[in-house]
């Protein structure tokens, strides 16, 4: 079997030392071996059929794979920043209706609040004004343009009038063009601050269309969110001070922020897996991606925020929640390593050593030392020793080394 379907472990030490013996031996046989053969044998174990299924020996073959080690950190769950909406006034006035409460779900354009507010009311009162100069300022300079033109006529033809009087009408109709120019640009103005105000486009042409001045004004919601937060009563006055009346967010993706510290800051990279444990107790695992690590990190801490997202992670993740994050990194630049389950590798003759099935004798195990790396997630790099495609023991290896022993003081004596 591979490696990584491996599992299991050893019966109890002293079971083995109890028992193991009634079906194994080390090639000894109660008698002492000829001095050639004892040296062949003398690291081998040989186990009965019954032995091997009693004691849970099993082999697995060997494989390289991509070690990877986690780096642990403390988290919090916060609101998407990218799906949150802080909602103000853009004008001054009074607080007339509040239509949404807190945990109420709203759609984009849905009325919040409304607001009456005399400043909207003077602005449109002065856009109507404006736009009437505008009217009035046309017809005058028509006017002055056609007096001027036949002035010129007149004068070009016969001389009938002095050049004197051709020119005063002329400075007439410049003046009269310059009101004009004036006037429609005040009215600009007056339109631009109705919209700056809050009023769209669209509402500004059907208020110029109806010519009906109303102080009221409808604050709507920008996104689909839910209203998380109001800080706004009936009758309160707003103006565009207040950071904001409402906050909106969308609950249904929040975000996990990891405080790496420095020294596992480095091994941390975008697109990395990671997992969320919530509560005091860590019994919800969630697993989720690392989208984002902090370009700075923080001077008080010396740590950096990371974030995580969860897709679907709306129903247990709440703002607010504390959270254990475990974010998987790459050992060795991610090159790939031969790897044995940490229960393969026994201590033999005081350096690290794995068991691997003698070839054309059945049931017998012999022992091979290995020159090991820093164990990982249960798996031991072996560095030396081994070669991929190889089957070693990665169950019940330390009764082997229990049988082993007892063979080596069997030989002693």
């Amino acid at each position: 079997m591979a490696l990584a379907g491996c599992g299991g472990s050893a019966q109890d030490a002293s079971h083995a030392h109890d028992h193991a013996a009634d079906g194994a031996h080390a090639h000894d046989h109660g008698q002492p071996p000829a001095h050639d053969d004892a040296h062949a044998h003398v690291d081998e174990v040989h186990l009965t059929p019954e032995a091997i299924a009693r004691y849970g020996i099993r082999t697995g073959t060997v494989a390289r794979i991509a070690l990877q080690d986690s780096v642990l950190a403390p988290a919090r769950v916060t609101f998407n920043a990218e799906a949150m909406a802080h909602v103000g006034s853009p004008l001054r006035g009074r607080v007339v209706e509040v239509k949404v409460r807190t945990g109420d779900k709203v759609t984009v354009g849905q009325e919040l609040l409304v607001i009456e507010s005399p400043e909207l009311g003077e602005a449109q009162a002065d856009l109507l004004q404006r736009r009437a100069a505008v009217v009035a300022a046309g017809p005058a300079t028509e006017l002055a343009k056609a007096a001027w033109e036949r002035a010129k006529g007149l004068h070009e033809r016969s001389q009938g009038i002095a050049l004197g009087e051709v020119q005063r009408r002329e400075a007439e109709y410049r003046g009269a063009l310059a009101s004009q120019r004036t006037a429609e640009a005040a009215a600009t103005a007056a339109q631009n601050r109705l919209q700056l105000l809050g009023m769209s486009r669209d509402q500004v042409e059907s208020f110029l269309k109806s010519a009906e001045i109303s102080a009221r004004f409808a604050i709507k919601a920008p996104i689909d969110a839910t209203v998380v937060q109001r800080e706004i009563t009936l009758g309160e006055l707003v103006g565009p001070d207040r950071d904001s009346l409402l906050v909106l967010a969308d609950t249904r993706s929040p975000w996990v922020i990891a405080d790496v510290g420095e020294s596992g800051l480095r091994q941390v990279m975008p697109g990395a897996k990671a997992w969320v444990r919530l509560g005091a107790t860590g019994a919800d695992r969630l697993e989720g991606t690392v989208v984002l690590v902090a370009s700075s990190v923080d001077p008080s801490t010396r740590t950096a925020a990371v974030r995580i997202e969860i897709p679907d992670g709306g129903s247990a993740l709440k703002p607010g929640m504390f959270a254990q994050a475990e974010i998987l990194v790459p050992v060795n630049g991610g090159a790939q390593v031969v790897v044995v389950p940490d229960e393969a590798v026994q201590t033999v003759e005081g350096g690290p050593a794995v068991f691997v099935p003698v070839k054309d004798e059945p049931n017998t195990y012999a022992a091979r030392p290995v020159r090991v790396g820093k164990a990982i997630g249960g798996m031991v790099p072996i560095l030396e020793g081994l070669t991929p495609g190889e089957e070693v023991v990665v169950a019940g290896s330390f009764i082997l080394k229990a049988e082993l022993g007892k063979a080596g003081a069997a030989h002693e004596h």
